[in-house]
């Protein structure tokens, strides 16, 4: 089932952005300049791939708050705003919650309530199934109250333990059309049912380049992956090539910084 979106919204990096989490990686702070400048590379590969971009203006309260993706799930059927796990994100909800409802009416919106955290980043869409990290980010009760949300549009869903790494998706993405790339702990994991899967294991040295979006035609990747490139590429699909080094340095990558349907 391939995917046939029209819509995207980013949200401007931040001044503060040079202040962004980064419990993963040890790479030094983003340039603030060289940040901005790779964020308009990513919405031009968005509107490339045929994307009407909405780009939502910089929240300096808010260091990581280009990664919108971490604020809502946006399914065929309505969008699920998102409760934050990492509590100085926690209100980044809230303020995605009006450019949600410019797009969808008041019944398409649901809205994931305390105790419950979840984060975009930890939801993996596979067709009609989504497959959901448990996650320093998203706990049992944010996967109880989504899936409640999912099952109302008919959509069924299921919990994937992640262990070493930020988010689900920081292990991998599903490309459509059956193809699965998968790196780190999800190499040995029977985290999803493999056999519907073409699976593709990341070498270690490029994990990060696993993290990738498709976008009708395309595929969008960070730059300086030669092996997951080469891949994708075999699998048939035309690939935009970004910049992403700045976002990297605080936990983030491809699939964080928009939101698609």
């Amino acid at each position: 089932m391939a995917s046939n979106f029209t819509h995207a919204i980013v949200r401007r990096p931040s001044h503060s952005v040079i202040d962004g989490i980064a419990d993963f990686t040890d790479k030094g702070k983003p340039i603030y300049e060289k940040a901005m400048e790779q964020h308009d590379q990513y919405v031009e590969a968005l509107k490339q791939a045929g994307l009407e971009v909405t780009v939502l203006p910089a929240l300096e309260d808010y260091p990581d708050s280009v990664f919108v993706e971490d604020t809502a799930v946006i399914t065929p059927k309505g969008a699920i705003s998102d409760r934050p796990g990492a509590p100085t994100r926690r209100e980044e909800a809230a303020l995605m919650l009006p450019t949600l409802h410019e797009f969808f009416d008041d019944d398409q919106i649901k809205v994931i309530t305390d105790p419950a955290t979840l984060e975009g980043g930890d939801v993996m869409m596979v067709d009609d199934h989504y497959y959901v990290g448990h996650s320093q980010r998203t706990n049992d009760e944010g996967f109880r109250q989504f899936s409640g949300f999912l099952a109302e549009w008919g959509y069924t869903a299921e919990q994937v333990p992640v262990e070493h790494i930020l988010h689900l998706k920081t292990g991998g993405t599903y490309v459509e059309d059956g193809n699965l790339l998968v790196c780190g702990e999800f190499k040995t994991k029977p985290a999803y049912h493999r056999g519907q899967f073409n699976l593709f294991e990341v070498p270690d040295e490029e994990a990060y380049g696993a993290d990738c979006v498709r976008i009708n035609d395309y595929v969008v990747m960070a730059k300086g992956y030669p092996r997951v490139k080469a891949q994708l590429q075999k699998w048939g699909y035309k690939i935009i090539e970004v910049e992403m080094t700045e976002f990297e340095k605080i936990d983030g990558s491809i699939t964080c910084l928009s939101l698609r349907w």
